[in-house]
Formats: C-alpha cells, sequence, structure tokens
C-alpha cells in the first residue's frame, strides 16, 4: 500500500523560508517521480514542483521559480521542498503526491497515483 508522510509546512512572515518534506513507503520509490501540488481557498489546485527519479527537477511553477527548491534523498526514499522568499500568495494547503510518465514534467491532479495528509503554510505580509 502506497503511503506518504508529510511533515514541515506552518506559519511564517514574507520574505521567510519553510522546508516540507515527504517521505514515501508501499513503493518502489525510483519507479515515481515525487512533488507537491498546492490549493488556495477558492482557486484551483496547482502543481508547484516535482522531482525526478533521476534527481533532477522535472517541473517548477513559473511562480515558484527562483524561490522554491526541490530536492531528495533517496536513501530515505524522502522529497523536499525548500520554500524561500515566501509570500502571502504562497499561502495554502501543500500535497505531497507521486506521478509517473509525463505527468512528472506536467503535473495534472487528476492522474496522480498517491497522496499525502497535505500540510498547511500560511506567508503573513
Amino acid at each position: 500500500q502506497v503511503r506518504l508522510v508529510e511533515s514541515g509546512g506552518g506559519s511564517v512572515q514574507a520574505g521567510g523560508s519553510l522546508k516540507l518534506s515527504c517521505t514515501a513507503s508501499g513503493y518502489t520509490y525510483s519507479r515515481y517521480c515525487m512533488g507537491w501540488f498546492r490549493q488556495a481557498p477558492g482557486k484551483e489546485r496547482e502543481g508547484v514542483a516535482f522531482i525526478g527519479t533521476g534527481g533532477g527537477a522535472t517541473y517548477i511553477a513559473d511562480s515558484v521559480k527562483g524561490r522554491f527548491t526541490v530536492s531528495q534523498d533517496k536513501s530515505k526514499n524522502t522529497a523536499y521542498l525548500q520554500m524561500n522568499s515566501l509570500k502571502p500568495e504562497d499561502t495554502g494547503m501543500y500535497y505531497c503526491a507521486t506521478a509517473s510518465g509525463g505527468y512528472c514534467s506536467q503535473p495534472d491532479g487528476r492522474y496522480v497515483s498517491a497522496w499525502g495528509q497535505g500540510t498547511q503554510v500560511t506567508v503573513s505580509s
């Protein structure tokens, strides 16, 4: 049974940093890419960043380029999302997810293999 467990998140002021972690179990980690979606109240879910099995980022949303970095530690089956220079518009629920194939470079929440439980990120101005 695939399981994704998230940690991190919280509340920070604009310009601050947070780091999210997502640890996978129950499947062969290297078979899928892993990343995050986020959803703010009243807004559609959007892909944030994904990292591939080779270790490189496969997708970074334009809205977070230059501020967010995705990485992984394969020995721990864990991916990380380092979020710097946070803005109030980054506020929302962040969901870890796994995907495969073309959805690693064009993440689509309808075609996710597994979801994490979600973690809240709140950025105040």
